[in-house]
């Protein structure tokens, strides 16, 4: 079985995300940028699928900058097989890289595709339903485990209620969540064998995808700074502050 997984290439988690002067973004420039984290959980889970003998290729695609080429790197030295990278210069915008998304499943049939349930940077979770959707595919959301069983995938999804459990028809569409898995870490000898992995370029133009945003970003403010809190001597003193101030009584 083939499986495709999408990756992104955002801003590093664990770095202070910084608001651009004029408001029109945030700042990227000189900032340290990695795998989108429910990305790395969709690349370890199709790993561990082809560990477990379900899987017999891990291809990883990822639409973005020059640098998104680096990200697939990262997948490679984890342990996927190839990489395909369209390139893009402006933001794109989820219905944007599902039709991308589209075009390559379309070329390469994939029997499953593994996508995060939504990147750090715009915290969008469109782009697998939009890409279920457009491939007319059953799809499993925020799935917290995955089994592969014939021609059937075994999936327990988080919801506002516990947990269900669905089984879907392959070919199918599912999303990780951060109970799936713990992404490895890519070894030095990994690495090195990563470098001579094949990274196909495949144009937005060539996939008949037309990258055109249809939303405009007006204004990007960071939220506004906690207030501090207040103590009150006594809980009548509480009340009368949530009744009068706060109005939440």
């Amino acid at each position: 079985m083939k499986v495709l997984v999408a990756v992104k290439r955002v801003v590093d988690a664990n770095i202070k995300v910084r608001v651009k002067g004029d408001h029109s973004g945030v700042e990227l420039a000189n900032v340290k940028m990695a795998m989108n984290p429910f990305c790395e959980i969709a690349v370890e889970e199709a790993i561990r699928l082809r560990e477990a003998g379900a899987a017999s290729e891990i291809i990883v695609v990822s639409a973005g900058p020059q640098g998104s080429q680096e990200t697939i790197r990262t997948a490679l030295a984890m342990g996927a097989d190839r990489g395909i990278h369209i390139p893009a210069d402006a933001s794109l915008e989820p219905l944007a890289v599902a039709k991308l998304l589209k075009a390559v499943a379309t070329k390469e049939q994939p029997r499953l595709i593994i996508l995060g349930k939504q990147a750090i940077d715009d915290d969008s979770n469109q782009t697998g339903q939009m890409l279920a959707a457009l491939l007319g595919w059953p799809q499993g959301t925020f799935i917290s485990k995955l089994a592969i069983a014939g021609d059937q995938a075994e999936v327990t999804r988080e919801v506002d209620g516990g947990l269900e459990k669905l089984s879907l028809t392959l070919p199918a569409v599912v999303t990780t969540d951060l109970r799936l898995n713990e992404p490895r870490y890519a070894s030095l000898p990994n690495i090195m064998k990563a470098k001579k992995k094949t990274i196909e370029t495949v144009t937005a133009e060539s996939l008949g995808v037309d990258l055109t945003p249809r939303l405009t970003v007006v204004k990007v403010e960071e939220p506004p700074k906690r207030q501090a809190g207040v103590k009150v001597a006594t809980a009548a003193e509480l009340v009368a502050k949530l009744r009068d101030e706060a109005g939440v009584i």
